[in-house]
Formats: C-alpha cells, structure tokens, sequence
C-alpha cells in the first residue's frame, strides 16, 4: 500500500480526514480527525500548541474554519486540546460548542475558553447533528484519564479511541501494517492502568459493529486487525499489572 501524503489532509473516508502532523522525530504521533457532515463540522481532538499551525492549514484545505460546529475532546491533556483557546480564535464563531466529559470539563475549563463545554454526560452520551446523524460517546473512565471518552460514528461505523488502540513507533504509518501489536503494546503499557478496565472496555465494543478504529496516536485499524487488535489488547497485562514484575 502507497504511504499517504502526510503534508496534506488524508482522507480516511469521504468525509472523515486526518489533519495531523507527521513528526519525523517522534515516536509519539498525534491524529486529530476532521468530520465533515452535511451542516456540520466536528473536529476530534485538534492537538497541541507546536502542531496548531499545521493542523490548522490542514483544516483550511478542507473547509472554512468557521464552519466548524463542535469540537471533541476525547480527554483534557494538552497533546489532545492544548491548542483549543487559540483554535476558537481562529473559528471565530460563538455558538461553537466543545464536548468533553464532565470529568475532564473540571481541567478544560483551565484553558481560559471562551466557548461553551458540554458534557457528553449531560446530553445522554449522544449528540445529534442537524442532518440527522448520530454520534455516540463512550465513557472509558482511566484509560487512561478519568474523564476519557471514545466516540462512534453509526453513519461510518468508525470508533474514534483516543489513546485506547495508540501505539508509539519511530517507524510510524496512518494505516496499521502488519507489524503494529508490538508498538501498541509498549504504549498500553506504560498508559493504561490494568488490564481489568481494558479488557472491560473492549468486550464493551465487541457487540458494536466497527469498519475502522481511529486512535488519536498511533496507526488506523480496518479490517483483520481490528480483531487482531482486540484480542491482543484483552490478555495484555498493563499498568498496575507489571509493578514487581
């Protein structure tokens, strides 16, 4: 499969593109997510301070910032919405509306934002776009943040993880090849708590009916390795599992 061009956005679907930034000199990649609905546009998790500029000419390829409706934040560390008081700046709209979980709304409402933070909690764990399409939010309290969540998109059937599914890898590529377990295992390892709640959480999604798994680090999981993924991350001791070990 030819690499995609990492200068530009890269579509994962027609209507869901990756706006990132691909940092030759990590081993830690950050993926915000740009959906672009009908009369809506949602951006999943728009990153930090040193990416903005790049995210944001992404972005601008695609639509007009002030398109924009949402933003989501699937939890409050500054890789994932370090950039959110200079990105409402910049969309300059103010019926913009930031969703997180009220446990990570405490920390989000620190970066001086002048928009409105709702939580997901608060709405039922779905928000309903004006077309007509669903997406739904799932509390993943401690994976690895207490106010963590993930997001399905019913209309593509993607699941949008945020750390759950990342990976870090010198040797990085959007779409997960055919060696991506052992990147993610280092990752799970060193983020998430135990192997309890992981194991918990993907069991949750296995009743789901997923095409794609877009983590917000590390690669794009479709087809086979969805299942692979999966099963992988159910026996993987993590966290708290390995102190004396």
């Amino acid at each position: 499969m030819k690499e995609p061009d990492y200068e530009n956005a890269v579509a994962i679907t027609r209507d869901i593109h990756w706006v990132g930034f691909y940092d030759h000199d990590a081993r830690l990649h950050c993926n915000p997510y740009l959906l672009i609905d009908e009369k809506d546009v949602i951006l999943f998790d728009p990153g930090s301070i040193p990416h903005f500029p790049i995210v944001m000419r992404k972005i601008i390829d695609l639509v007009n910032p002030s398109d924009i409706t949402f933003v989501v934040a699937h939890h409050q560390d500054p890789d994932v919405c370090g950039n959110l008081a200079i990105l409402e700046d910049i969309i300059e709209r103010p019926d913009l509306r930031i969703l997180a979980h009220s446990n990570s709304v405490w920390f989000i409402r620190h970066y001086d934002l002048k928009s409105s933070v709702i939580a997901v909690d608060d709405i039922d764990y779905r928000l309903r776009l004006q077309s007509g399409r669903v997406l739904e939010f799932l509390f993943t309290p401690h994976l690895h943040s207490p106010g963590a969540i993930a997001t399905y998109d019913r209309k593509t059937r993607s699941l949008f993880t945020s750390d759950i599914f990342g990976a870090v890898s010198r040797d990085w590529s959007l779409f997960a090849g055919d060696d991506f377990l052992e990147p993610m295992k280092e990752w799970h390892q060193h983020i998430m708590p135990n192997n309890h709640l992981l194991r918990g959480f993907i069991e949750r999604i296995e009743e789901i009916e997923i095409e794609r798994i877009l983590p917000q680090h590390g690669s794009v999981l479709e087809g086979a390795n969805i299942r692979k993924a999966m099963e992988f991350l159910k026996e993987l001791p993590c966290g708290y599992d390995l102190i004396g070990k």
